[in-house]
């Protein structure tokens, strides 16, 4: 290609790059390669709200949830407590007691870990639900601990009103939206897997 043959350059086009227009009236695409690439991507961001609302799930696989990962803390509490016992009569129960305790340490340690993959816990990966913001996005340890645990279990620890803050919490998954009070809180949802 002679110079001469060149009429003009267009100004660069973001998509395209620089464009040489001949007098035979044809045009060559300069590529430049330190530009990003320019590629087509489908959108893979979170679910519509009407395949949301379609996958909550429903009370009963949440209570079964909820009552299965109590079942699993409840074996270690029980333990201890009978280990304690034991223990309180002089007729030893140290190991129960450590059994115990070390069943409930490796349970949260466990439901820490799926929380943080999966945002589920033991009992909601049996039954295969799990947590995800209200608009479909993955939710992070952080938010599940600050945000779902922390408030209802602190404000639930008050003397007097919280037990009625823990029962307004159960008692508002019976609403329209079929989310509890924690829920709403940490503006998440919890939908079959």
């Amino acid at each position: 290609m002679h110079e001469s043959e060149i009429v003009h350059i267009l100004p660069e086009v973001p998509a395209m790059g620089a464009a040489r227009i001949h007098k035979d009236e044809t045009m060559e695409k300069e590529q430049n390669y330190y530009a990003a690439p320019q590629a087509a991507v489908a959108d893979v961001g979170g679910l519509s709200t009407d395949d949301l609302e379609a996958r909550k799930a429903s009370r009963g696989q949440r209570l079964g949830a909820a009552l299965l990962d109590g079942v699993i803390i409840g074996v270690g509490g029980v333990l201890a407590g009978v280990g304690g016992a034991a223990a309180s009569k002089g007729d030893g129960g140290m190991v129960a007691i450590a059994i115990g305790l070390l069943i409930i340490l490796g349970v949260f340690i466990v439901n820490c870990v799926l929380l943080h993959q999966n945002a589920q816990t033991i009992g909601k990966k049996v039954l295969g639900i799990k947590i995800v913001r209200s608009n479909g996005d993955r939710i992070g340890l952080g938010r599940i601990i600050g945000m779902r645990i922390l408030p209802i279990g602190l404000l639930g620890a008050i003397p007097y009103v919280g037990g009625l803050i823990s029962l307004a919490d159960s008692l508002t998954i019976f609403g329209a939206e079929r989310r509890c009070l924690h829920d709403m809180i940490a503006d998440t949802i919890v939908i079959t897997d």
